[in-house]
């Protein structure tokens, strides 16, 4: 019998998902991976030391939503030299009852976009409610839908933005347009920091560049750039003082923030407070005080891309949308 799937571009995509929608199917995944309705095997990695880059391959399914697929994602820095986003994604979506492919799509979207919605969950939960002042470490397109999540929950009133590269500013003052806001680029990192509610790293950085002197108490800091091993964007003495929350703790000691200081021990499991789902399903605290230092180590979850890939694929029938091939 012939069926049909469902091809999906990123222009269709990015008619069939809002952030709103991100972030709501976001926060319901995490919740369903604290309750233990998820399967998410570690990530598969496939590096490719000859072109600076590697690929990832991130299966999952998540009970409920019964939601179940894939995606194949390269990451590759040195692209945007060539003209191509540093990472570009392929998701594809089944039916779990009979593993039919009911969807291939774009994931380059999604990705970009689930991570700036775990970005506006996290604030949400350990954030200070009143946070108005956002400094983004890290220009690109992590830090523009990370901007556009934490605009969805929070009254944001000014944002500090540093980058090494100043086209990159300048590419994210183009694409960014939001009535109201004050936006400010800096010149160094510090002077970013300084008067910030909320702090956002999207950077590859292989060694700390946030100090820990700059960091003022009450800060929340989404740390988003690593994402393999290696890579560290803050210093471990923030880690130490401050209330470290992670996206899933064994991803995160492989390849998140905290994986280079936990191989160096100088700080342990017991440093980690919680994985966000943890807080979301109230098995554990949030933000507990207005002086405490939060940190979110995000490294980029399977459900989060399942389980928005799956939402899209609903809506593109609903709304007829995409190219139909006939598979048989």
């Amino acid at each position: 019998m012939l069926k049909e799937t469902l091809i999906l571009s990123r222009p269709d995509i990015e008619k069939l998902i809002t952030m709103p929608s991100a972030l709501r199917i976001t926060e319901q995944a995490f919740k369903a991976k604290a309750l233990s309705r998820i399967q998410m095997p570690a990530k598969i990695y496939l590096r490719l030391d000859k072109y600076k880059g590697d690929f990832r391959a991130m299966p999952a399914y998540i009970e409920g939503m019964e939601a179940c697929g894939m995606k194949w994602v390269s990451v590759h820095p040195q692209n945007l030299k060539h003209g191509l986003p540093s990472v570009m994604a392929l998701i594809i979506i089944n039916d779990p009852k009979t593993g039919f492919p009911l969807a291939v799509m774009d994931g380059t979207y999604i990705t970009n976009l689930r991570t700036g919605a775990a970005g506006g969950i996290a604030a949400k939960y350990l954030a200070r409610k009143n946070s108005s002042r956002i400094a983004l470490v890290g220009c690109g397109v992590q830090a523009q839908t990370q901007l556009m999540a934490l605009n969805e929950i929070f009254n944001i009133e000014t944002v500090f933005l540093y980058d090494c590269a100043k086209s990159q500013i300048k590419i994210f003052l183009k694409k960014t347009r939001y009535s109201g806001l004050r936006i400010s680029a800096l010149e160094n990192i510090p002077d970013c920091l300084k008067n910030a509610d909320i702090v956002v790293t999207t950077t590859p950085s292989r060694c700390p560049i946030v100090k820990t002197e700059w960091i003022k108490k009450g800060t929340h800091i989404n740390a988003i750039g690593a994402d393999a091993p290696g890579k560290e964007e803050l210093e471990a003495g923030i880690l130490k003082k401050a209330k470290v929350v992670v996206d899933d703790i064994t991803q995160a000691e492989h390849s998140g923030e905290i994986n280079v200081p936990i191989a160096k021990k100088t700080i342990t499991r017991k440093n980690i407070h919680a994985d966000l789902g943890d807080i979301i399903a109230g098995k554990k605290q949030g933000r507990a005080t207005r002086e405490e230092i939060t940190v979110f180590d995000s490294t980029g979850l399977a459900i989060l891309d399942v389980a928005i890939a799956d939402y899209v694929y609903r809506q593109a029938k609903k709304e007829g949308v995409g190219k139909r091939v006939k598979f048989s």
